[in-house]
């Protein structure tokens, strides 16, 4: 066998990583990323809303730094405003500094002011549990120590019946054990200035938080939410593997590529929709697809532009969005700016191993049948 010379192999390999960036012959442009990325920071839907503060009800939440958990949740609907603190420790009025370095068994912790007409408490549990991992003792994020435990805390008895079911609802997603503590509230003290409305001083300051799912959400007067995430939680890593094929899991928990032209869904275009092969979260219609003749299935538009998340690739200077599951964090492609210009001028183009098909006449069984419409 004749031996390949660095330069060639530089080449396959090029080749190989770009996988879907391989262009449709008509386009004009090659590689090149859609310009379709949204902030991390989504504005805030309660800005402008009227509250009766009489009828405001209160939970204390502790997931990690504070900073960005109170980011988020001011940013859940209904909620009328959130403050940083220390809570449930065995000091007074603690510093910053003392919390950090004093052992002083405070958790970072958020007070969440919300109105119950607008959203409920379960609700809230269920955007909690979205941005921590319930497992991690005592770390989240790239932080670690006692004070960034994860927490509920309440104060009104008739709260802890939610919070359990919101809890025990969160055992049956993981293997390991919760490790997320319930609790009454003995304290709350809040936090430095500087701490309050950190990252909306300070955009660009450390978040461990990622801010996707609130982009579906139920908003009164305006647009209702078409997917619920709550709805497709994923599997932990032993039920993945046990699950998935190898190309299945590579492509989808390891960012792999399949080989173009020999998938499942290319040349494929049975009425229908594509779920993720994770959890089953709704993605893409038939009436959607199309052929870019790239060799993977390709699409103008997902089902709700919720359901995906975009992130810049730059492996080896290649300049290219990827597009991943926002309930599963599945890697299932990348978007691209050469798609047919009459239906929006982008091409999803996935990964056969990312999906699994869903025929137009099993919707209805399979709990889809609300996306009927969407197919035909």
């Amino acid at each position: 066998m004749k031996k390949i010379s660095f330069l060639g192999f530089l080449i396959l390999l090029l080749l190989v990583l770009s996988g879907c960036s391989t262009f449709n012959s008509g386009s004009a442009a090659t590689g090149q990323s859609a310009d379709t990325s949204t902030s991390k920071f989504p504005d805030n839907p309660n800005t402008d809303l009227e509250f009766d503060t009489d009828k405001l009800q209160d939970i204390w939440l502790a997931g990690g730094c504070f900073w960005g958990v109170e980011a988020y949740m001011a940013r859940v609907y209904g909620v009328y405003d959130v403050t940083s603190g220390y809570a449930n420790g065995n000091t007074e009025n603690p510093s910053y500094e003392e919390v950090i370095h004093d052992n002083t068994g405070h958790a970072e912790t958020v007070h969440v002011r919300y109105d119950p007409e607008r959203v409920d408490l379960e609700k809230l549990l269920g955007h909690y549990f979205m941005i921590i991992d319930p497992t991690l003792l005592n770390q989240q994020g790239n932080d670690r120590g006692e004070q960034y435990r994860t927490g509920i805390y309440y104060e009104n008895e008739a709260d802890r019946a939610v919070i359990d079911k919101a809890v025990a609802a969160e055992k049956e997603r993981y293997d390991d054990p919760i490790v997320t503590e319930v609790e009454a509230l003995e304290h709350y003290y809040l936090a430095e200035e500087y701490h309050q409305d950190y990252l909306e001083k300070n955009p660009d300051g450390y978040c461990h938080v990622e801010f996707d799912t609130l982009e579906d959400q139920e908003i009164e007067g305006g647009a209702q939410s078409l997917i619920d995430p709550a709805l497709y939680p994923k599997p932990s890593d032993e039920e993945l593997k046990a699950k998935l094929t190898d190309i299945q899991y590579e492509v989808t928990q390891e960012d792999a590529t399949e080989p173009s032209f020999s998938n499942e869904y290319d040349g494929f275009y049975e009425p229908g929709i594509y779920v993720d092969i994770t959890t089953g979260e709704p993605l893409f219609s038939s009436a959607d697809k199309y052929d870019s003749t790239t060799g993977w299935p390709s699409f103008t538009k997902p089902i709700d532009p919720a359901v995906v998340t975009e992130h810049e690739d730059g492996m080896l200077f290649m300049k290219r969005t990827e597009i991943r599951s926002r309930a599963g964090d599945s890697h299932l492609g990348h978007v691209f700016n050469d798609g047919p210009k009459d239906k929006g001028g982008l091409r999803y183009c996935m990964n056969s191993a990312a999906l699994l098909f869903i025929p137009e006449a099993e919707m209805e069984a399979e709990g889809y049948g609300f996306l009927l419409d969407k197919v035909n």
